[in-house]
């Protein structure tokens, strides 16, 4: 975690944005108190999902999963 004063953040904000590593951050201070943090914003991107990562978890289904619902069946004549 960087420490840079406020008139010193001013001046360099670009370069400090352009630096910013995922996961770090600058802390900007005025009078030697913290006012603010410098973040790196999260990626637009999602996370890719990965297939397979359930697999197994399904431990029963019953025999009458696909069988048509009471409640439906004036809709399927």
């Amino acid at each position: 975690m960087a420490v840079v004063r406020l008139e010193e953040a001013q001046a360099r904000l670009v370069d400090l944005v352009h630096r910013l590593a995922p996961g770090e951050e600058v802390v900007i201070t005025e009078n030697d108190a913290p006012v603010a943090r410098l973040v790196p914003a999260q990626a637009q991107n999602p996370k890719v999902r990965q297939l397979g990562t359930l697999h197994g978890t399904v431990l029963h289904v019953a025999d009458d999963f696909d069988a048509p619902l009471d409640d439906f069946a004036e809709y399927s004549r």
